[in-house]
């Protein structure tokens, strides 16, 4: 019997590589061979100990190429570069059944490979349903590619914001996923504001499109947008700094009909204040963004293939499955975007 290795965190800063049985899919499974996963924030908690969840089969951003197809699959067929969405979702609860899927009571409950439980990305091999399966453009880098999922969690945030032609727009940090609200952003024909301490990243969101870039370490990033706005204040502001501090700047500097998404997860969960008049006579929306539904992926997929979004600058790192742990440590770093391993390296 073939075998094959998956990567799985087995303890703090600790990576073991376990060879499993290679099984052939059947019905409507697909076999992937994994070319690419990237790190994301929850490995990256995992393996330096923030969230303790051992053994956990990290990798949930992941592209790689179609190997076989089990008898009823119809929309792959191997050689089909692919992108895997590994966000799982009952169907059954009442969010899965109202739409809202991301919503899902039992989400992220999984296990793809035997005897681990986890999305299990990082990994020479795959076995999947193919509703998970999406297909990619056959010129798209797979490396690319391993970035749809977070792609499609900043569409959904985008679309939870509502923005319209010609809207002030403020995305604070340009981490990964702010670079790709600003893309985002700009193709919803908004004008962008960039919030950052770094002028590295703020280098970035030019690049990336931002209209107007502020160093909020050096100079009031409310009084600005405020000065920008005739004074009015953002029609829509993202908050994708884990700092509370930041979600109260976020709303102070929304105006009248604006709408405000916490997109980030917060560490510590500190609470802020919030004048509830303010929100009362300006009919601001606070809102938050977790997690892709099934059509905010399609569309990752797409803006991907068609090249209009654009990723090259936000791999900060290629790694070998065997330097996974490597890998690991570059994307401790916070100063990189993503770090991604090559699985049959």
């Amino acid at each position: 019997m073939s075998k094959y290795r998956v990567g799985v965190i087995s303890g703090i800063k600790e990576i073991t590589t376990h060879e499993l049985e290679l099984k052939q899919p059947q019905g409507k499974q697909v076999l992937i061979k994994v070319d690419s996963c990237a790190i994301c924030t929850l490995e990256q908690r995992i393996y330096d100990g923030v969230m303790k969840r051992y053994p956990f089969a990290g990798g949930h951003e992941v592209a790689g190429t179609v190997e076989e197809v089990g008898e009823n699959v119809k929309n792959v067929k191997p050689g089909d570069k692919v992108a895997v969405r590994l966000l799982t979702s009952c169907g059954e609860c009442y969010y899965c059944r109202s739409g809202n899927e991301n919503q899902c009571e039992v989400s992220f409950m999984t296990t793809i490979h035997e005897g681990f439980g986890g999305p299990g990305g990082i990994a020479e091999y795959m076995l999947l349903d193919a509703n998970r399966v999406y297909k990619m453009a056959d010129d798209i880098d797979l490396a690319h590619a391993s970035l749809t999922e977070p792609l499609a969690c900043c569409i959904h945030s985008i679309n939870n914001a509502s923005i319209q032609l010609g809207d002030d727009v403020v995305v604070i940090g340009v981490g990964i996923m702010g670079a790709f609200h600003i893309q985002l952003a700009k193709l919803r024909g908004a004008r962008v504001i960039a919030c950052e301490v770094d002028e590295t990243r703020l280098e970035v969101a030019k690049k990336l499109g931002a209209d107007v870039v502020i160093n909020s370490s050096k100079e009031n990033a409310i009084e600005k947008v405020k000065e920008l706005t005739e004074g009015r204040g953002a029609d829509a502001v993202f908050c994708t700094v884990a700092l509370t501090a930041l979600a109260a700047d976020s709303i102070a500097m929304t105006g009248k009909l604006g709408r405000v998404v916490m997109y980030s997860s917060f560490h510590p969960d500190n609470p802020i204040e919030l004048s509830v008049n303010k929100v009362h006579y300006s009919e601001m929306i606070i809102t938050g963004a977790v997690n892709p539904g099934t059509s905010d992926f399609l569309i990752a997929t797409k803006l991907l293939s068609n090249k209009l979004i654009d990723v090259s600058d936000l791999i900060s790192g290629i790694e070998p499955f065997d330097q996974v742990d490597k890998a690991f440590e570059k994307a401790l770093d916070p100063s990189t975007y993503r770090v991604i391993v090559k699985c049959n390296e």
